[in-house]
């Protein structure tokens, strides 16, 4: 079941959703717009193949930067990570789904790539999956609500304990 604005609002006082920083201005009808924080992480040149497999580490093959207000200009068909500026915290009881927004899809800007969906009682900063498959290049903004964040209930109660949690950078 989908959380609407009264609901998540409820939720939030309750203490079940955390979202630091908060501002109900971004609440929307049955989502949250999320910013884009500074930290970013690009890919570098690799000559040989890169073999994924479950042990597969990311950080060997990208360096993390930061971007200012200038923001980062992504060539056509260049991929990054990105985290957003807000830490969500979930209660055991509640899931949420992370989508881009579609004025940067309209623009060819994919915000999050794969794997939206966001295991209960989460309490990380979201990574993004962000690609540039517009034929121009794009330029990416901290700040910029870049992406929404989609509240659920869940049957039953859970919290995530994996490889990504608690996760602060891309």
């Amino acid at each position: 079941m989908i959380l609407t604005h009264d609901v998540i609002l409820s939720e939030i006082k309750k203490g079940n959703i955390k979202i630091d920083p908060f501002d109900e201005s971004l609440l929307g009808a049955a989502s949250y717009d999320l910013a884009l924080g500074t930290a970013i992480r690009i890919f570098t040149a690799q000559k040989e193949a890169y073999p994924v497999r479950d042990d597969a580490n990311f950080a060997h093959i990208t360096k993390l930067i930061e971007i200012g207000e200038e923001g980062y200009t992504m060539k056509p068909g260049e991929t990054l990570l990105g985290v957003t500026k807000e830490k969500i915290t979930l209660a055991p009881h509640i899931a949420g789904w992370l989508e881009g927004r579609s004025r940067f899809a309209r623009v060819g800007l994919m915000v999050h790539i794969s794997s939206p969906f966001m295991q209960p009682g989460i309490d990380s900063y979201q990574v993004l999956e962000i690609a540039n498959l517009a034929p121009t290049p794009l330029t990416i903004f901290p700040g910029t609500k870049i992406c929404q964040f989609i509240f659920q209930y869940c049957e039953g109660s859970a919290t995530y304990k994996g490889k990504f949690s608690g996760q602060t950078t891309p």
